[in-house]
């Protein structure tokens, strides 16, 4: 995410970090920001899984759930600027449904100059760049700058994000080069979301064991081509040989904005109800294309992703492929309404080589109430096709109405 990027509704369609335009001072000041979404959901959801038993309970029995409000989220984002061109970010979530005690999600320095190395070539080669380092969001793809990061739910039209959530956090370094309406990104991290230094036993024929990196390249075109029509187009890769622990589709520590659906009688904690995560915790593959058009207050935003990975303990890799498209229209006084509907289906293959399918449709609608308040509702309606009779999601489906409200500032 953006490190100046407005949490408000200034912030929409903002994908990579602009070069830095604010005052030359070199003196130190701090900046705090906080998001805040309050949700409401009344969803239900039903199953066709054969009876499960353990210790007498059927897992694959679905836990009863009501229409009520939800656990709140909380973000706390602290803005340091260190040095002429030098800033520091920092970000907490204070409450999420993964942890509801307040934790660091990450925090990495950004250099849009280097003023402590006297040299005209850099100063140059820094009119077009950007440098960050640390513990941060990875830049795979463009659809994590339109999803909901736990309290901040601002950019995001919709209430949850993909069923494939392409996010993750790693500690590592990035390069944007942005010269006229071209973009480039290349980084390299650790390819794990927590540092690691153990040593693992290899597998036969499976990982070797070893913590590689991943590297991560973007290459777009955007360009307002008129005052009413902006066009975008990037493409994306993320690949690591084998990171041991890597979570490229189950980073996301806050956890989903649809609660308790697809949970068992027994369990009702998982974070992450309503998406889905292939497991490649080891080796994997991605590649994925975004196309973003703003015509007038007509939004259309498409992401074609393909992926190929496996476990640790897994001897051939499996697919998983994702398309999603969004269409959005904003009216009214300076665009604060909007209608929208996106589609989202996830085909992959599972370990015992079955391939299931999810699919989504949802339709929304929201008010910003002001540039930092906001409002939305959201219709949604997910099937599960292709799981085994043995696997809780056999015959899956949920709907229902989910509100939000949110402040970001």
């Amino acid at each position: 995410m953006a490190q100046n990027r407005s949490h408000g509704k200034n912030g929409l369609n903002v994908f990579e970090t602009p070069k830095e335009t604010l005052t030359q001072s070199t003196s130190q000041f701090l900046t705090i920001g906080g998001s805040f979404t309050q949700s409401m959901q009344a969803l239900s959801h039903s199953n066709t899984a054969d009876e499960k038993l353990v210790n007498g309970v059927n897992v694959n029995e679905l836990t009863r759930i009501v229409p009520g409000f939800n656990t709140a989220n909380a973000n706390l984002d602290l803005n340091v600027r260190l040095d002429e061109g030098i800033n520091l970010n920092m970000t907490l979530y204070l409450s999420s449904r993964h942890h509801n005690e307040t934790w660091v999600k990450g925090g990495y320095i950004q250099f849009d100059k280097l003023p402590f190395l006297k040299c005209d070539l850099l100063e140059n080669f820094m009119q077009y760049a950007t440098i960050k380092v640390g513990h941060m969001e990875i830049n795979y793809g463009d659809a994590h700058f339109r999803r909901s990061d736990n309290g901040n739910s601002m950019y995001n039209p919709f209430i949850e994000n993909y069923i494939m959530d392409g996010y993750a956090t790693e500690i590592g370094g990035e390069l944007d080069l942005h010269f006229k309406d071209f973009i480039g990104v290349a980084s390299i991290t650790n390819g794990e979301i927590n540092g690691d230094i153990s040593k693992v036993t290899p597998i036969e024929g499976a990982t070797t064991g070893v913590h590689n990196p991943a590297f991560i390249g973007k290459l777009g075109w955007d360009k307002q081509l008129s005052e009413d029509l902006r066009v975008r187009l990037t493409g994306s890769g993320y690949y690591t040989a084998g990171s041991v622990s890597n979570t490229l589709y189950g980073g996301d520590r806050a956890g989903s904005h649809y609660f308790g659906v697809m949970e068992n009688v027994i369990s009702t904690s998982s974070a992450f109800s309503g998406r889905f995560n292939p497991g490649f915790k080891d080796k994997v593959g991605s590649v994925m294309g975004n196309f973003f058009v703003k015509f007038h207050g007509l939004e259309w935003f498409t992401t074609y992703e393909l992926s190929k990975g496996r476990s640790r303990t897994e001897l051939v890799e499996r697919n998983a492929d994702q398309i999603a498209t969004d269409l959005v229209y904003r009216f009214g006084s300076n665009e604060n309404f909007w209608v929208g509907g996106r589609y989202n289906t996830v085909t992959s293959q599972m370990v015992n080589s079955d391939d299931v399918t999810l699919e989504r449709m949802a339709f929304s609608g929201g008010w910003f109430v002001t540039k930092n308040i906001m409002a939305k509702a959201e219709y949604v309606n997910q099937d599960y096709k292709g799981f085994a009779n043995t696997d809780i999601r056999n015959g899956g489906n949920f709907h229902g109405l989910v509100l939000e409200g949110v402040v970001s500032f």
